[in-house]
């Protein structure tokens, strides 16, 4: 799969919503016993094509969820939002999960669980059908989606990349 370079976006100026995905204890086995922290999965977004995941991790839920967010704001994308839905059909992987992301016509609705639906929330996409096929783990689940993300491309760039917008400003005029 060929690496695509996807520009950074300063959280500074953003009205960034976050929603918390997934909360997990883990213990580390010592000589002494088990030492308990928490990691915390938490999605942040504008609610208008800007998005970011973050894992945290600490002895204390809330400052797992506080290094999360602060993970999630430096690894923000921007995403093509069409009519409230994605340009087109875009399957993402990670690890053994795979979501298949399809656009949706206006009144649809989000019809995606767990991870998937909390990220399309705060992207601010209304309209889409997506399905986890593989694996359900949360984290996965989450990174595949932005994986997708980051391949979209806006259809107008393209064109205009390929020297084709003209050609079709004057199909949709005529």
């Amino acid at each position: 799969m060929p690496k695509t370079t996807v520009e950074r976006i300063n959280p500074e100026g953003l009205e960034l919503k976050d929603k918390i995905v997934y909360i997990n204890r883990v213990a580390k086995v010592v000589k002494g016993g088990r030492r308990f922290s928490f990691s915390a999965l938490v999605v942040v977004g504008d609610g208008n094509g800007v998005v970011g995941a973050g894992k945290g991790k600490a002895s204390e839920v809330p400052d797992a969820i506080k290094k999360a967010i602060e993970q999630a704001k430096k690894s923000l994308i921007r995403i093509p939002i069409k009519n409230g839905t994605i340009p087109y059909q875009i399957t993402g992987k990670f690890g053994a999960v795979k979501v298949v992301m399809n656009p949706a016509p206006r009144g649809t609705g989000i019809i995606a669980g767990g991870g998937v639906r909390a990220l399309f929330e705060v992207a601010g996409i209304t309209d889409i059908v997506a399905k986890v096929i593989g694996n359900h783990n949360a984290f996965n689940t989450v990174w595949a989606t932005i994986q997708g993300f980051k391949e979209l491309k806006d259809p107008e760039a393209v064109l205009r990349i390929r020297g084709k917008i003209e050609e079709v400003q004057e199909e949709v005029n005529a």
